[in-house]
């Protein structure tokens, strides 16, 4: 049996915004969809799944579609959910919190902590309905990338459009990387060239998908803004994060913390396998 791409309901237009996009993902992918509803206390769920599952209905009729409801922190379900899921889908705001706040705490502990691929939708409707017909992956020098790539490709090959890989980086004030090693110690290995970078990351995967369309931008600029201007046309947006060493959970790191806030599309978390 197919593992189901996960979307978590709440009631609020930004789930169900969730649900359109997730509803296209599985029809893309052809996998089953399965809408959570966690609750922390016994009350009627019926009629919020009812809304989300006649939502995604109407956008895929023959989708292979079941609901759940679980018991508990929201957020902790969720997780449960992610360790045997194709990817979670959340919307980027909830019921609960300030209206004000860029991405609901339920998202933003899903995205840091997940097992699996999740996708926070984000953006104004252009950018959920594959108008673009782009799909950006950041790329960074070093591990964590590798997974990610692989997904945007994948994604790039389903939804028929060309993947932009983006390597952003910086010129150290004064022009060196890093402070020479102390007497006695060994070099340091070279950084890579950042079009290497781009090469290497790219390499492996292409060749599994070697119909896509790919191009690459290496760009002289800080990652945040180098990622937040791909994106600006773009129906997806790609990122990798690596797995924190002694810790649960993955490392977003400020780049992705801020992407996950102001990502003009859709964004997709990665961990590193």
């Amino acid at each position: 049996m197919a593992i189901p791409l996960v979307v978590g309901v709440d009631g609020s237009e930004s789930s169900l915004e969730a649900v359109d996009w997730a509803a296209g993902e599985a029809a893309r992918h052809d996998v089953p969809l399965l809408l959570v509803h966690a609750v922390t206390q016994d009350r009627e769920a019926a009629d919020l799944i009812g809304v989300a599952t006649d939502r995604a209905r109407s956008i895929t009729p023959s989708a292979r579609l079941s609901s759940e409801v679980l018991q508990g922190d929201p957020a902790t379900a969720l997780l449960g959910k992610a360790r045997n899921a194709f990817a979670m889908v959340l919307g980027c705001r909830g019921l609960g919190g300030l209206a004000g706040l860029l991405l609901g705490s339920v998202s933003l502990a899903v995205a840091a902590r997940a097992d699996c691929p999740v996708v926070v939708v984000r953006g104004r409707s252009a950018h959920r309905d594959v108008r673009f017909r782009s799909v950006v992956v950041g790329v960074e020098d070093g591990e964590g990338s590798d997974t990610a790539v692989e997904f945007a490709l994948r994604e790039a090959h389903v939804r028929r459009c060309r993947l932009i890989a983006v390597h952003a980086w910086c010129v150290p004030f004064g022009g060196l990387a890093e402070p020479p090693p102390p007497a006695g110690y060994g070099a340091q290995p070279p950084r890579r060239p950042p079009a290497q970078v781009l090469d290497d990351a790219l390499r492996g995967s292409a060749e599994r998908y070697v119909d896509a369309s790919v191009s690459r931008q290496v760009v002289e600029a800080p990652a945040r803004q180098a990622l937040l201007e791909a994106a600006s046309d773009a129906d997806l947006l790609v990122v990798g994060a690596r797995r924190r060493r002694g810790h649960l959970g993955l490392q977003l790191g400020l780049v992705n913390h801020a992407l996950l806030h102001h990502a003009p599309c859709p964004i997709a978390v990665v961990p590193q396998m």
